[in-house]
């Protein structure tokens, strides 16, 4: 298992848990997320700049 830092940008929602329900779930595309942040807001272009820590099964060639 691996652990790995990574950025996203996650479209703004209607309401906090809409936000939380779209980052959990991008985030969960890369990993196991230990912990996350929103970090930045661009109201402009309505994105979310997230931070997060994800670990990552590594698979081993047999």
């Amino acid at each position: 298992m691996t652990t790995h830092f990574i950025t996203a940008e996650i479209d703004l929602q209607e309401s906090p848990i809409k936000l939380n329900q779209a980052i959990e779930a991008e985030l969960n595309k890369r990993g196991e997320p230990l912990r996350w942040a929103i970090t930045s807001i661009d109201s402009e272009q309505q994105k979310a700049h997230v931070e997060a820590v994800v670990t990552v099964d590594k698979t081993v060639d047999s």
